[in-house]
């Protein structure tokens, strides 16, 4: 990833957990809904041979209907890995519903998630003119997770997702909820 995009990235990703606006909504069934905002790092898995798994940046963000059940969107980015002597990059935009599980009397949850996104795989090997181009796909993809509310407003997670047939990511990450 380059200087421009990762300062870009943390300065989008700062101003998002700067922000203190309550903007949670009472439902009558006594739940308020909660929406949260985080960034994430891992590392994609490219189905491509001879491709080093590039490291992967994001941000996300969501919302809680009820303790259940919301939505939620995220983009990631990745920096240059190696692909056969040249590099090789990803990104991945979803927009997801999920679902949470509490575990009783812990702040560990589970988390699924199920919805699209648009890929974006970019790969160029300069040394011998071969594999150069772009393959974008929009499909069906889903997640699993473990997370843990350290307090009401705060959490991490750790997710796999499934993105499409030739990529998937492995990420920790932080969330605030307001």
């Amino acid at each position: 990833m380059k200087t421009f995009q990762k300062t870009l990235l943390a300065l989008v990703a700062g101003s998002l957990l700067s922000v203190g606006a309550q903007a949670a909504v009472t439902y009558g069934n006594g739940y308020t809904g909660q929406p949260y905002v985080g960034v994430k790092v891992g590392q994609f898995n490219i189905d491509a041979d001879g491709a080093s798994d590039p490291t992967a940046y994001g941000v996300y963000g969501g919302y809680n209907f009820d303790p259940n059940f919301g939505v939620e969107g995220e983009f990631v980015g990745s920096d240059d890995a190696n692909y056969r002597g040249g590099d090789i990059n990803a990104k991945a935009f979803g927009a997801y519903g999920t679902y949470r599980y509490a575990f009783p009397n812990t702040g560990l949850y589970a988390k699924g998630k199920l919805g699209v996104a648009r890929t974006e795989i970019e790969a160029s090997n300069t040394n011998l003119g071969l594999n150069n181009g772009t393959d974008k796909d929009t499909s069906l993809a889903g997640g699993v997770g473990l997370g843990y509310s350290v307090n009401p407003n705060f959490g991490i997670e750790a997710e796999y997702d499934k993105l499409g047939s030739d990529l998937d990511l492995m990420t920790v990450g932080a969330h605030l909820k307001f």
